[in-house]
């Protein structure tokens, strides 16, 4: 069995030894789309995350039996055409819940306790000057007694209501399925909880409901100085909307997910004035060594599944 992974940088050099045991293992870093099929020409196994494996792909590759998709989402994968070529797909899910959850917090509470400023403001010798032993040029904030909406209420977003109400927040949920009731917390309408609440952190999946789900309308229904994080994907929030909702209204926004990745150098959210009301990590909520390491032990268990259906 000839085992190839399309683009392994994705996995962060991480180690993928366990699979030698079922056969020869190529790496390629990453993958143009113009090389795809002299990559896996001879493969029966695929690994990819980002690569896209449609219909042509897979009809000249004539030995692929199985493709491991090293993510949750498979809208890389042309699934009907798998089917009908006999190809499996295996994909992995709630091997980062742990690792997005903790990146949530960190960017709610850089907010909240102005973590960034005020490294800044020990770094440049400004606490050296103060005539006092503490410093009330920015007020940090509980998360206690706080409104904290929800918008996707999945294993993540469960996880996260769970943590904020332990800090003492009011936590309610908005399920664009309509599929997630739950009854430990309050269920809300989309209008209800962008005006209502202090804190507005997206977990949801991108989808036909939830796709540019937060545009300037909305904003104009948020709080002045609220807080939004989006951890699901970059295009439920509209960047262009968000850009000015920063300078006009005071909202801060933690963002771990953008339209376009890596950024686009034009994205309007540069040229916003309320620099520190933006925080952006690079799509690494997901990517604790753990999580990573989980990922792999998740797909390996995969290739053993369809090796036992064989």
């Amino acid at each position: 069995m000839k085992i190839v992974f399309l683009d392994a940088a994705t996995l962060g050099k991480s180690d993928i030894s366990a699979f030698k045991e079922f056969g020869e293992v190529i790496s390629y870093d990453l993958t143009k789309k113009e090389d795809v099929l002299k990559n896996i020409a001879d493969a029966s196994v695929i690994v990819v995350n980002k690569v896209i494996i449609n219909e042509e792909i897979m009809q000249n590759a004539k030995n692929l039996k199985l493709i491991l998709v090293s993510a949750t989402g498979t809208n890389n994968i042309d699934l009907q055409a798998a089917k009908r070529l006999n190809i499996s797909v295996k994909n992995v899910a709630g091997y980062s819940t742990n690792s997005v959850v903790q990146h949530t917090f960190a960017l709610l509470f850089s907010f909240l306790n102005h973590i960034t400023y005020y490294n800044d403001f020990t770094k440049n010798k400004k606490w050296c000057d103060s005539n006092i032993f503490c410093d009330f040029s920015r007020r940090t904030s509980d998360l206690n007694g706080k409104n904290y909406g929800i918008i996707g209420l999945g294993n993540i977003g469960k996880k996260v209501a769970s943590i904020a109400s332990c800090f003492g927040a009011n936590v309610f949920y908005t399920s664009l399925s309509g599929q997630n009731n739950n009854s430990d917390y309050k269920q809300v309408s989309l209008e209800y909880l962008l005006k209502n609440s202090d804190i507005i952190s997206i977990h949801s999946p991108l989808n036909e409901k939830s796709k540019n789900l937060i545009t300037k309308k909305e904003f104009d229904l948020m709080k002045d100085e609220s807080i939004i994080l989006n951890l699901g994907r970059g295009m439920i929030i509209n960047e262009a909307d968000l850009a000015k909702a920063i300078d006009n209204k005071n909202i801060k926004a933690g963002l771990d997910v953008l339209e376009y990745e890596p950024m686009d150098k034009n994205n309007p959210l540069f040229n916003i004035k309320n620099k520190e009301n933006l925080i952006i990590t690079p799509h690494i909520a997901w990517a604790s060594i753990q999580s990573v390491d989980r990922l792999i032990a998740m797909m390996v268990e995969n290739l053993k599944e369809f090796l036992k259906e064989q």
